[in-house]
């Protein structure tokens, strides 16, 4: 759309020119964005959007998928559903939007002698439609996101989600969870009456945001440096270096002037208007597929080393939540024995990627065979870890535990299955989808036994570096 200009501007032959070729590269963009986004969706890591994971969910929101029967015998019933949610798609945080929006006032400072720039004048022209007061609050697309998830949950298991049984509903305390809860439970309908009242999203940042509590982690990872060590050298390495100069070149910005932070800013705008809007952003033009898998990598660095792998304590801090899970497992097998109502048939908690990712590194879950660092990209090609796949925006880990009648011996009585953004997740010690209660706790039984936050968690007494303790 061409820009309003006075009676005088109008008449200047220049200003016509370069208005005649910002329209042609916007039309060029234009042209170029379908086959720009088509390639760069499956790369977006914490950034995508849960149908990424389940296609399916594109023709179809409420779609149970393929196989959604399950593989458990019919004799089986399920007593509990515990499951830890990430909240659904947000707005970029304010950091983010202050990025972008430093990008965007230089392409504009530089349209006016971009006559020969059509992709930068195109994006001068885009509008900045981001305010730092959305700071990460949930989308529109967030609520819908959890409101479905929800619908589909209750059609998976109609017997827990039945009228009258009670639903704790747990959040951080993050505007974001706490609107994916209140989303969560309205997808749910009025028809289903979970003891009358309106249920109330309980806080539990202790829960949620466990890393937020945990001193070791804070001081030696989140505010540390040197921890990140491997990420920065991916920041200034050749492959790095590459999409620098490609973007610098098709922006016709001197490369000094962008950094790896900005170019990944935006990237991510196109992820961010792919997942809030649906639409395929100019930004996305900027990028190549193989571009796409060099950002999705450096994402996937910051994840390693901040929230799996790379150090111990990212994991370990997570064994609060872990415990508690198979605290309330053990209490509705107790209270199934005893023949009583379970108390709370229904447990779902809405945190991060932050509280999913460290619980499943802690769980063993995506582990390759070497660390993620910055000088393997080539050899990482094809690695189980792949914070896209794993935490996309409303990813859920969710835990049942069944009883079962008619079977051999008296530990087959109760089981579990695991399942990961809806789809069924093998365990570890026997490499199947289902397990004896009894199995899956002697699995992971150190963890249960001797896995303490708080001493887990508290700074070395001795005046050690950081990283020497990491």
């Amino acid at each position: 759309k061409r820009r309003p200009c006075s009676a005088s501007s109008c008449g200047s032959r220049a200003v016509v020119a370069m208005e005649g070729r910002r329209e042609a590269g916007l039309l060029l963009l234009l042209l170029v964005l379908p086959l720009a986004s088509a390639g760069l969706s499956g790369y977006f890591g914490t950034k995508s959007r849960y149908e990424e994971v389940n296609p399916y969910l594109v023709s179809d929101p409420l779609s149970l998928g393929p196989g959604a029967g399950g593989s458990l015998p019919a004799s089986c019933t399920p007593l509990q559903l515990r499951a830890v949610l990430r909240h659904g798609t947000r707005y970029p945080t304010a950091g983010q939007i202050r990025r972008l929006g430093e990008l965007h006032a230089r392409l504009l400072r530089r349209a006016a002698g971009a006559a020969a720039c059509p992709a930068a004048a195109a994006l001068a022209d885009w509008p900045m439609w981001y305010e730092e007061s959305l700071d990460g609050r949930l989308a529109p697309q967030g609520r819908r996101d959890m409101e479905q998830l929800a619908r589909r949950m209750a059609a998976r298991f109609p017997a827990l989600f039945a009228a009258r049984r009670r639903l704790a509903l747990a959040s951080s305390s993050k505007h974001r969870c706490l609107q994916s809860g209140a989303a969560f439970r309205r997808g749910l309908g009025p028809s289903l009456d979970f003891g009358g009242d309106e249920v109330e999203v309980e806080v539990n940042d202790s829960l949620m945001r466990f890393f937020d509590h945990c001193a070791k982690f804070v001081a030696l990872v989140e505010e540390n440096d040197a921890a990140m060590c491997q990420v920065n050298a991916f920041k200034e390495g050749p492959e790095m270096k590459k999409v620098l100069e490609k973007v610098a070149g098709a922006l016709c910005l001197p490369v000094e002037e962008l950094n790896a932070d900005l170019v990944q800013v935006a990237f991510l705008t196109c992820s961010y208007e792919l997942a809030i809007k649906n639409v395929t952003s100019p930004w996305c033009s900027l990028f190549s597929e193989e571009d796409a898998k060099v950002l999705e990598y450096l994402n996937d660095l910051k994840q390693y080393w901040k929230r799996g792998y790379g150090y111990d304590i990212n994991s370990r801090s997570s064994c609060v939540l872990f415990q508690d899970i198979f605290q309330h497992l053990d209490k509705a097998v107790e209270e199934s024995k005893s023949s009583k109502p379970i108390s709370s048939p229904l447990i779902v908690q809405v945190g991060h990627a932050e509280t999913l990712q460290p619980l499943l590194a802690l769980m063993g879950y995506f582990k390759d065979d070497e660390p993620l660092l910055a000088n393997n990209y080539a050899r990482q090609a094809q690695r189980k870890f792949r914070s896209g796949r794993i935490v996309p925006y409303a990813a859920n880990l969710v835990f049942v535990l069944y009883h079962c009648d008619h079977v051999n011996a008296s530990q087959e009585e109760y089981q579990v299955q695991l399942l990961l953004n809806e789809k069924l997740l093998a365990f570890h010690h026997s490499n199947e989808t289902t397990s004896t209660y009894t199995d899956l706790k002697d699995y992971y039984k150190d963890i249960l036994e001797n896995c303490h936050f708080k001493e887990e968690c508290e700074l070395p007494k001795v005046n050690v570096t950081a990283v020497d303790e990491l």
